[in-house]
């Protein structure tokens, strides 16, 4: 098994050389390089890029912080930087890679109104055929735009990020739609408390704090936090600090060689047995089960 340090910080896709181009955006398609490693990419990380993968054809085994997945097109998976993932495509896959530099990743987050879509990993299924043609078409836009000089590139390359994030953004409109319901300040002053909160579950999952102590730390209620976050995520505060926990805990059992008892501890549970619970109620598996599948997976 891996240690958390063993996991290799790529530059770029697959990787160690620094990045191949002078734009803030790098485009190519799957198959390029994935053909170059047999199809599969290694679990990795990048501290400082963001992919968007577009799946048009074929299917993927994706490895993302430890949990898989298979994917079937049309589908489009986002990794944010410092995400651990990995990949097992299919010889017949079709697609693209677009990876973005963080401080473009950060410009389209600022134009975006409270979009959070290249900060959260995730994958979604096309499963209408609009938005799938929308977002291929943009892809390909960037594809050939990325691949030859002319005038205006970089301000069309720019646009077409931009168009892009909006279209991923649409996504998981769904999760937030009802935050509409409140007036402009409200809304904002809303997400503020949520981006408050998700900063304390961060800086302090690991102590499990209760939720009535990070509403009093954000300056609302519980309740009002909780009304938020079922507004703007679609989950309770509880849920979202659990999720948190059950991200650590699948990364240390994957990718360290701690104990069970050491992992528990290092996530705040008194006990073990407290830990083995959490952790089978939330995936209906034992910690040992987990840890036995992700190795037979390698």
């Amino acid at each position: 098994m891996l240690s958390s340090t063993a996991i290799p910080v790529f530059k770029l896709y697959g990787e160690t050389q620094h990045w191949p181009t002078p734009d803030l955006l790098h485009c190519e398609s799957i198959p390029e390089r994935s053909r170059l490693h047999d199809w599969r990419i290694r679990p990795h990380r990048h501290a400082d890029l963001v992919h968007i993968l577009l799946i048009s054809r074929g299917s993927v085994e994706l490895e993302l912080e430890g949990t898989s997945h298979h994917l079937e097109s049309a589908s489009v998976i986002i990794v944010p930087a410092m995400t651990i993932h990995g990949f097992r495509f299919s010889p017949d896959v079709d697609g693209h890679i677009i990876t973005l530099a963080k401080p473009l990743a950060d410009h389209l987050h600022g134009t975006l109104d409270n979009g959070r879509i290249l900060k959260k990993a995730g994958f979604y299924r096309l499963a209408s055929a609009n938005s799938a043609a929308r977002i291929a078409t943009l892809v390909d836009q960037v594809d050939q735009e990325y691949r030859q000089p002319a005038a205006g590139r970089k301000q069309l390359l720019d646009v077409l990020a931009r168009a892009l994030t909006i279209e991923l953004e649409r996504l998981v409109v769904p999760a937030k739609a009802s935050l509409k319901r409140l007036g402009p300040q409200r809304r904002e002053k809303g997400q503020q408390h949520f981006d408050y909160f998700q900063k304390l579950i961060e800086k302090a999952y690991r102590e499990q704090p209760s939720i009535e102590a990070l509403a009093k730390e954000v300056g609302i209620s519980s309740a009002h936090l909780n009304l938020l976050c079922r507004k703007i995520a679609g989950r309770s505060a509880l849920e979202l600090l659990h999720e948190r926990l059950l991200l650590e805990a699948k990364r240390q059992l994957t990718y360290t060689n701690m104990t069970i008892a050491q992992v528990a501890d290092s996530l705040g549970f008194s006990e073990p047995a407290y830990f083995t619970r959490f952790f089978k109620r939330n995936t209906q598996l034992a910690p040992r089960e987990f840890r036995q599948r992700q190795l037979g997976s390698e």
